[in-house]
């Protein structure tokens, strides 16, 4: 398995619309393989294919929670419903940072709940029901799939911290990537 480099924003593919994955094949099976040790190396907690440059609709997942218990899986073509997002104003505890823009937290609400209906690699269909952190953890890979960015969501305040850190780092332009345990970027 291959620690894939990932794509900082402003690439083309993270901010559009990944395709539906039609074959169920050694290569998607590679790919999922690839992203899982991408994701463990970043390290991270999710991570969609438009983050390694591949516009299909995919991402893996791997998340424990306070009681010890791991949750992890890849969403192939996956459906997502959610409940309704708490209304008020994000505190430190919805800070979330996104391996596409790295080293970077900053505080957003997402819905307390949310429901995933997805295939597998090898096309078996399942159905996922999440609370808490992990939904949160969907919500963004799910997002990373219609081209949306977890910045793209922010408030004001998130918005103007996001867009001062893309351009200290120079990010928001095509071809700028990292790659985990090589380049000195976390999120």
């Amino acid at each position: 398995m291959t620690v894939l480099p990932i794509c900082i924003t402003g690439e083309p593919v993270l901010h559009q619309p990944a395709a539906p994955v039609v074959d169920f094949d050694g290569d998607l099976a590679a790919l999922v393989a690839d992203m899982f040790t991408t994701m463990e190396a970043a390290p991270g907690v999710g991570l969609a294919a438009p983050q390694v440059g591949i516009g299909k609709r995919v991402f893996v997942y791997d998340w424990t929670d306070a009681d010890g218990t791991r949750t992890r899986g890849v969403a192939v073509n996956p459906e997502l419903w959610v409940s309704p997002p708490p209304v008020g104003i994000p505190d430190e505890d919805d800070e979330e940072g996104c391996l596409s823009i790295p080293g970077e937290r900053f505080a957003l609400q997402r819905s307390a709940r949310a429901l995933l209906r997805a295939q597998d690699e090898r096309g078996e269909h399942y159905e996922l029901e999440t609370s808490g952190w992990l939904a949160r953890i969907l919500q963004h890979e799910f997002d990373h799939l219609d081209g949306v960015l977890y910045a793209d969501r922010l408030d004001a305040f998130g918005t103007k911290g996001v867009q001062k850190a893309i351009k200290r780092n120079k990010w928001g332009v095509p071809g700028i990537s990292w790659l985990p345990g090589v380049d000195d970027l976390e999120a």
